[in-house]
């Protein structure tokens, strides 16, 4: 089992490695582009035997106490067998 977590700036929050890329590649001819926000991405591997929800759970715990800074950043769970 894998659970997938995204950490995202919540909406708001400044980003200015996000708008160096978003400038980046409107110099590159990408006109089109409306924002890019920059974030992480995390894939955490649980042991054989383990359920859906208990990984959903676990994930989620990490998510939030470990991987997020909960006053600037929101995170997203996806669970994969």
């Amino acid at each position: 089992m894998k659970a997938k977590v995204y950490v995202t700036l919540k909406k708001g929050v400044l980003d200015p490695q996000g708008k160096a890329i978003h400038h980046s590649a409107e110099l590159m001819g990408f006109s089109q582009l409306a924002d890019i926000r920059q974030g992480k991405y995390f894939e955490i591997s649980f042991n054989n035997g383990i359920g859906e929800s208990e990984a959903r759970e676990a994930a989620e715990s990490i998510g939030r106490d470990v991987l997020a800074n909960p006053v600037i950043e929101d995170f997203m769970v996806e669970i994969s067998a």
